[in-house]
C-alpha cells in the first residue's frame, strides 16, 4: 500500500480540509491518507477551538484514514520546527508522499525556490540577518531578504502562509534525503485569514469567528463543513459547554505572568531579548488578552509570535526542559489518535519497518516530549468545570478512535 501523508490542524475540519484530502489521493495515487495533525495548540499560538479526538472523529469521516499527533513542542513553532516534526513523523510512518496547499499551487516554482537559496545561502544569511537587524519580524525579513537574492516573479511569494509552511516541508524533506515525494495543490477560494464566511469553501479563520459571534451557528456549518464535522463540534458544545479560545485562557495566564518574577519568566520557553519588562509592565494595563497583545506587539514581535510565547507560559515550558529536543532532534516515538479499517492495514505492514514505537497513550516513564503534550493538555483543559476536566483527559488515555 502506498501512503500520501498530509500536515493539518483541521481547526475545525471544513469543505477545504475535504477537498485537500480529496484531491491529495488523485494526484499521489495514494491507497491510504495519513494526517499528522496539531493537538490541543497550534502553530500560529492558538489554543485549538476543540480537541484533537472529537477533530480526529472529523478527519476519520472524511477520508483521512490515519490520524497521529503532532507533539506539542513541535506543534507550536516557527515554520522550520513546525515542519521538521511533521515531515520526519511522516517519514517514520513510510509515506511515499506528501501533498500541501498552497497560494502558488506548483512545485516548479517551490523547486526553483529552493535551488535559488541553496546556490545564495550566503547572500540570503546576510540580508536576512540585515533586515532583523532593522527591527523587521522574521517573516518580513525572510521575505525582503530572498527578493534581494532573486527579485523573479518565477519564484513562490513568501507573504503567503501556505506558501511559507509548504516551502518549509520541501526545506526539511530535501536537506534531510527524507523519501518522500512532495506534491501541492493550490488553495481553492477563501484566503488563509479571510474572516467572512462567503463561499461553502471558507477558511478556518472566518468558520472560527462566526461559531464565536451571536450570527447563526448552524447556518455556517452547513454551508462551510462536511455533516460529520458539524456533528462533531455541536457534541463538543454540548459536551462541555465552549470552545476553545485565548479570551477563556486569560485570566490564567494573566495570574501566572502577574505572579512570577521577571527573572523567572525570562527562564520560559522563547521570552528573550529583554521582552518579559514588557510583558509584566503591559499585564498591569490589560483587561483581556486581545488588549495586552496589542500593548505588547511591535514590529519584531508579531501576533503569532507572542501568541506562542504566552502558549509556553502558561504551560510553564522552560528553556532548560526544551535544551534537549533542540539539539537531540530524532522524532522518539509516533502517538497514534486514530485509524479507519483501511489505516489500520496499512499500519499492520507499515510498523514492521519503523524504527520507533508507537505510543497510543501517555505513561508515567515517558520520553520528556510526551510529558510536555501531557502537561499541555492538562493546561488546555484547565478553562473546563473540574467535572468536565475529569471527562475530558480520560480520552488521553482511551485507546484510539477506530472507525
Amino acid at each position: 500500500m502506498e501512503a500520501c501523508g498530509v500536515i493539518v490542524e483541521y481547526n475545525p475540519f471544513h469543505n477545504g480540509h475535504k477537498y485537500h484530502v480529496e484531491e491529495a489521493k488523485k494526484v499521489t495515487n495514494a491507497d491510504c491518507v495519513i494526517a499528522v495533525m496539531s493537538g490541543t495548540f497550534l502553530q500560529r499560538g492558538e489554543p485549538a477551538f476543540i480537541d484533537p479526538y472529537h477533530r480526529t472523529e472529523a478527519a476519520l469521516a472524511n477520508g483521512v484514514d490515519i490520524v497521529v499527533l503532532l507533539p506539542f513542542f513541535y506543534a507550536v513553532q516557527s515554520s522550520e520546527l513546525f515542519a521538521y516534526g511533521a515531515t520526519h513523523t511522516l517519514s517514520e510512518l513510510g509515506v511515499s508522499s506528501i501533498c500541501f496547499g498552497s497560494e502558488d499551487g506548483t512545485m516548479d516554482a517551490f523547486n526553483r525556490t529552493f535551488d535559488t537559496l541553496k546556490e545564495n545561502e550566503g547572500a540570503y544569511e546576510e540580508m536576512l540577518k540585515a533586515y532583523l537587524n532593522k527591527g523587521f519580524s522574521f517573516p518580513q525579513a525572510h521575505a525582503a531578504a530572498f527578493t534581494h537574492v532573486q527579485p523573479s516573479d518565477e519564484v513562490i511569494d513568501f507573504k503567503q502562509p501556505n506558501n511559507i509552511l509548504g516551502y518549509s516541508y520541501l526545506q526539511q524533506i530535501r536537506n534531510n534525503n527524507l523519501p518522500i515525494h512532495v506534491q501541492t495543490i493550490k488553495r481553492k477560494q477563501s484566503a488563509y485569514h479571510e474572516e467572512k464566511v462567503t463561499s461553502p469553501i471558507a477558511s478556518a479563520t472566518s468558520i472560527r469567528k462566526q461559531l464565536l459571534s451571536k450570527v447563526s451557528s448552524e447556518d455556517t456549518m452547513k454551508e462551510s463543513m462536511p455533516r460529520e464535522s458539524e456533528e462533531v463540534l455541536l457534541a463538543y458544545k454540548k459536551k462541555f459547554g465552549k470552545w476553545h479560545e485565548w479570551e477563556a485562557y486569560f485570566p490564567y495566564v494573566h495570574y501566572r505572568v502577574l505572579s512570577m518574577s521577571t527573572e523567572k519568566l525570562s527562564h520560559i520557553y522563547t521570552v528573550d531579548e529583554g521582552i518579559e519588562y514588557r510583558i509584566k509592565e503591559m499585564a498591569l494595563k490589560a483587561n483581556s488578552f486581545a488588549h495586552w497583545m496589542q500593548l505588547i506587539k511591535t514590529k519584531r514581535y508579531t501576533w503569532s509570535r507572542l501568541q506562542r510565547m504566552f502558549v509556553f507560559i502558561l504551560t510553564h515550558v522552560t528553556k532548560t526542559e526544551v535544551a534537549s529536543l533542540i539539539h537531540d532532534k530524532p522524532i522518539p516515538y509516533v502517538h497514534l489518535l486514530g485509524m479507519t479499517e483501511n489505516g489500520k492495514r496499512y499500519l499492520n505492514k507499515a510498523k514492521h519497518d519503523m524504527q520507533v514505537p508507537i505510543h497510543t497513550s501517555f505513561s508515567r516513564e515517558q520520553h520528556v516530549l510526551a510529558s510536555l503534550e501531557e502537561r499541555a493538555l492538562q493546561s488546555y483543559y484547565s478553562i473546563l468545570s473540574p467535572h468536565h476536566q475529569q471527562v475530558a483527559r480520560k480520552q488521553a488515555f482511551s485507546p484510539p478512535i477506530l472507525t
